[in-house]
């Protein structure tokens, strides 16, 4: 083998420089390096498609095939300015089963986060630049691949449930959000409650207070209410939201809940039970009318409060129920989220016993990590001279049960932090205050 030793080959004339010849191979020798050819800010395809977790070499472009599942690609430790990386989606399931970016040490577009390629047929190719800025996109065919951020906040009691954040409020406060997150991560948008504060009692039971749901979904997977209005999110920015939770009715003097409050959602508080003049009040969910006059005994029919008062959609609550009006009748149950209360039974017989109204059923939410009720509406009174009976059942979700006239029971008062409407009975009862919380993905 022949050997040249010579510091610089050149042209003898002209500017070309031809190496070798046509179907012969020109070689660096292993160990040597080069410098002044420089990169074409392309790379080497490896064509055979990776269908498993790997770490890319600088250089070389990859097939990343996800049709069985997501798959984690770590870019190289400690690279250096002008390593190049490239990868590609093989078979157009990035879309479905997503490319997690892992960082390895370093930047991504400037952000010490990792990067989620999540488009159908996406093509990116990556150079390390620096320090600051790490590994940057110079191509990528279909989308940015800045990495994941999300929603950071505080307020209330903070609980998680997996990659959720909850914020539970069960008094006044203040939703403090300090960023948003982008599309790759969290969003902008959150999933809520806002439950309002149960009316009052007298005769009839209190109306729950106002039950308001919205899920982001479908970033968003907890099992939510029917109330619940689906794709509707609300959108935050990163500011301090204040946070009002509404207290529950009294009975004396006998008045409706107050209304829970978060952003520009509001939760109107339930309708109280009827006093002397006999109908029960509007309100998120209507209150229960009150029983006829004891003396003289004409009928006086009563009607429930309406619910969904304001109204909103999906509506926020439901109607209280009527009394039949005659002496010795009971009460009509409250309204629930989910369901009217129910009206009273006129007594089959002088001195017999007048059956109250149940109060409606309220919602049941998993938006804390497992399934709660609330807004459920009081139970009505009954009205039984001659002995103890069974106390009208108040709804599920807070809702006070219904006391007896006669024995002299006093009715149940709707549950905290539940919005449940108080049960009917002598002297009546309070409702029970709402609940304001709030959900979002936070890793």
């Amino acid at each position: 083998m022949s050997k040249i030793n010579v510091n610089q080959v050149d042209t003898q004339c002209g500017s070309t420089l031809t190496l070798g010849s046509s179907g012969k191979t020109v070689t660096l020798a292993s160990g040597a390096s080069q410098s002044g050819f420089g990169r074409t800010g392309t790379v080497d395809w490896c064509t055979t498609a990776k269908t498993s977790p790997f770490t890319a070499v600088s250089g070389d472009g990859f097939f990343v095939n996800t049709t069985s599942g997501a798959i984690t690609v770590t870019l190289p430790a400690s690279p250096s300015a002008g390593d190049i990386v490239a990868l590609k989606d093989y078979g157009n399931t990035w879309d479905t089963n997503n490319v997690t970016l892992c960082r390895n040490g370093s930047k991504i577009n400037g952000q010490c986060t990792n990067a989620t390629l999540n488009t159908e047929s996406q093509s990116v190719t990556l150079i390390y630049v620096d320090g600051t800025k790490g590994w940057q996109d110079i191509h990528d065919s279909t989308s940015d691949v800045t990495g994941q951020t999300f929603i950071s906040a505080t307020g209330g009691t903070e609980t998680t449930d997996g990659n959720f954040k909850i914020h539970t409020f069960t008094a006044d406060g203040c939703f403090s959000v300090s960023s948003v997150g982008n599309v790759a991560g969290g969003g902008d948008k959150v999933s809520y409650m806002v439950v309002a504060g149960g009316g009052g009692s007298g005769t009839g039971g209190g109306g729950a207070g106002g039950f308001r749901e919205g899920k982001d979904t479908p970033k968003d997977s907890y099992s939510a209410s029917p109330l619940a209005a689906a794709c509707s999110g609300l959108t935050i920015t990163a500011s301090t939201f204040p946070i009002t939770v509404g207290a529950g009715g009294t009975a004396s003097p006998l008045t409706s809940g107050s209304n829970s409050i978060f952003s520009t959602i509001t939760s109107a508080g339930g309708g109280a039970a009827g006093g002397p003049s006999g109908p029960g009040s509007a309100g998120g969910s209507g209150g229960g009318a009150t029983q006829g006059a004891s003396l003289p005994s004409p009928a006086r029919p009563a009607s429930g409060g309406a619910g969904n008062t304001p109204p909103v959609a999906p509506p926020q609550g439901n109607p209280g129920g009527s009394a039949a009006g005659f002496d010795q009748t009971g009460g009509g149950g409250g309204g629930g989220a989910t369901a009217a209360g129910a009206n009273s039974v006129a007594p089959p017989a002088p001195n017999s016993a007048g059956l109250g109204g149940a109060g409606g059923a309220g919602a049941t939410s998993s938006i804390t990590g497992s399934p709660v009720a609330r807004a459920g509406g009081g139970g009505g009174s009954q009205y039984n001279p001659a002995a103890p009976a069974t106390p009208v059942s108040g709804g599920t979700g807070g809702g006070g049960s219904g006391g007896l006239y006669g024995p002299g029971l006093a009715g149940g008062a709707g549950t905290a932090n539940t919005g449940g409407g108080a049960g009917g009975g002598p002297g009546g009862a309070a409702g029970g205050s709402g609940i304001v919380i709030i959900r979002y993905k936070f890793q």
